[in-house]
């Protein structure tokens, strides 16, 4: 006999689909990320990481380890853990706060023109 879970039942979770487990639950309720970690700024593995480190590590943690040990976009992390992306920033901004991850903006970032000089271009091309 199986035992039911508590709380509410919906018809789309069924046995297959596993604990269901809140975004803001893996980032213990955090919604903002470090400054400076964009949708395509590259994730690497700073150093090899211990085996009592990668243990004490949470799952989505550990994950992120594994596959940033090539320069991995924060957006592919996101989709390769099937998270939502203000999740994988917060829990990258982790790593990072403990030396375990780099994050590197790509080059061509750097020279593109803020959000104010690129709407300034196009109201004055409407102007026109």
């Amino acid at each position: 006999m199986r035992a039911e879970s508590p709380g509410p039942q919906h018809e789309w979770l069924d046995a297959d689909a596993g604990p269901v487990v809140r975004p803001y639950t893996l980032t213990g309720g955090r919604v903002r990320p470090p400054a400076g970690l964009d949708l395509v700024a590259f994730v690497l593995t700073a150093r090899a990481v211990d085996a009592a480190t990668h243990s004490r590590l949470h799952p989505e943690h550990r994950r992120l380890v594994e596959l940033a040990r090539r320069p991995v976009p924060v957006a592919e992390l996101a989709a390769e853990l099937d998270l939502a992306v203000v999740v994988v920033r917060v829990l990258v901004g982790d790593l990072l706060a403990r030396g375990l991850v780099s994050v590197h903006a790509p080059a061509g970032t750097a020279f593109l023109p803020d959000d104010n000089i690129l709407k300034a271009v196009v109201n004055g091309l409407r102007a026109l």
